[in-house]
């Protein structure tokens, strides 16, 4: 490396120190975004000779000779102290704080871990590791310098959920990107503050622990890439702090059968050109295309009644419905795709195997029972749902895999996406999973 460029360390170490100005924002108040206001500035207008831009500036930058990565950085960081020092929006400093430590220190991390591992997987442990190593502490001291104190349990629990997210969106972003990531990470920050309950230091200790070994797992057996081995954490850390641990068996049990039900005849698959991609690997936006209803049902779970006037009971039936049309949908696709004589479902016309809306016997068996896997688990781990429940949760689950076959068949590759079509089929099943659930009166609304 010539030395008129800077190591990507030493840049990303310059950041991480414009970011920890973050840290005296309980004692500015309405005036915390000043500091930031002033490195903006001090960016647009830094000579493209100077050393200071040598410090800062990313390729992008030197071609316009102009600081817009450290700008729109600071930039990002002024926003949230806004929504942080301002009474009427109501930001928790710790949402603020932590989203600015978090993306500073983690790109520290990645950036160390890039120079000297250099694989993919070692920059995001980089990431995750720099920026709960240096948050958490942040956090912490938050309590001195006068914003309201938070126990260190939960403390751990939203480092590590602003982590996971952060390090998800720099995995299918751009450096150049921080400021979109920033936000994000502190609105996520914004919510789980504000349903999060009083966790003990075990919980989030088991739940941590829990959940990565689970990516880790997810990762070495090949079911999910990068991307979408660190939604699928974030999803488990969510639902398994948040929900519990019967809510966490669930959504397992979909990944471990869904993402093994990928590789099943895998080569026949790919003959018939049916086959996951990557092996079958799944990406983040099929992961989240497939549990995005989930992860707000149990958002909505831990926001009600107090946030969310509603019986919390009926998110667990939605959260359940769409797992069951999510699983029930993976099995009929992936085992009736090595199955000779699909027909389509709006018109029973015999097709070619891979058809969007194709259905076969086999598969349309494999899907149901899916759902059934979904509806015992509930029934055996969740004391509200009895055999009605079960039944219902069935409902919604099959009710799932016919609109992913209905829209596949009609708009799926001119309108929507597969991505889209897997989130309205599951949407679908959590609907139908709620409303059932109040038909039958297993629920009410408050």
């Amino acid at each position: 490396m010539s030395g008129s460029v800077t190591p990507r360390s030493r840049r990303a170490a310059a950041f991480a120190a414009v970011g920890t100005l973050a840290l005296i924002a309980p004692l500015l108040g309405p005036l915390a975004t000043v500091p930031f206001i002033v490195v903006a500035i001090v960016a647009v207008r830094a000579s493209a000779d100077g050393r200071l831009f040598e410090l800062f500036a990313r390729p992008g930058d030197r071609q316009e000779g102009t600081l817009y990565g450290l700008a729109g950085f600071s930039l990002a960081a002024a926003g949230l102290a806004i929504l942080a020092g301002l009474d009427a929006f109501g930001m928790p400093y710790v949402a603020f704080v932590g989203a600015v430590l978090v993306v500073s220190y983690g790109n520290v991390g990645e950036a160390i871990a890039r120079e000297r591992i250099g694989s993919e997987m070692a920059a995001v442990n980089g990431f995750v590791g720099g920026a709960i190593g240096a948050t958490v502490p942040g956090v912490l001291l938050l309590d001195i310098l006068g914003a309201e104190p938070i126990a260190l349990p939960v403390v751990a629990f939203l480092v590590a959920s602003a982590a996971l997210l952060a390090a998800l969106l720099r995995s299918v972003l751009y450096s150049q990107d921080d400021p979109l990531v920033m936000c994000s990470t502190g609105l996520l920050l914004w919510l789980l503050a504000a349903v999060s309950p009083a966790l003990t230091a075990s919980w989030v200790v088991l739940g941590l622990g829990i959940t990565a070994a689970l990516g880790y797992a997810a990762y070495a057996l090949d079911t999910a890439s990068i991307p979408g081995t660190l939604t699928g954490t974030l999803l488990a850390l969510l639902t398994i702090v948040l929900g519990g641990v019967g809510w966490f068996a669930v959504l397992v049990a979909f990944f471990g059968i869904g993402g093994l039900s990928t590789k099943f005849r895998y080569d026949a698959k790919v003959e018939r050109g049916v086959a996951e991609d990557n092996e079958g690997a799944r990406g983040s936006a099929n992961v989240l295309a497939n549990s995005a209803v989930a992860l707000g049902s149990v958002l909505g779970f831990a926001a009600a009644p107090e946030i969310i006037p509603i019986e919390p009971t009926l998110f667990l039936y939605a959260f359940a419905g769409s797992l069951a049309a999510a699983l029930g949908d993976t099995l009929s696709s992936e085992i009736g795709g090595v199955f000779d004589d699909p027909v389509l479902i709006t018109t029973l016309e015999p097709v070619e195997p891979g058809t969007d809306g194709a259905i076969t016997v086999q598969g349309t068996a494999a899907g149901l029972v899916g759902t059934a896997i979904v509806a015992g688990l509930s029934i055996a781990l969740f004391a509200s749902v009895d055999t009605v429940g079960a039944l219902v949760v069935v409902v919604a689950g099959f009710s799932g895999m016919t609109v992913d076959s209905l829209l596949g068949a009609t708009v799926e590759g001119r309108v929507l996406g597969n991505g889209s079509v897997n989130f309205l089929a599951t949407f679908a099943g959590g609907v139908v999973g709620a409303v059932a659930a109040l038909g039958v009166g297993l629920v009410t609304l408050v």
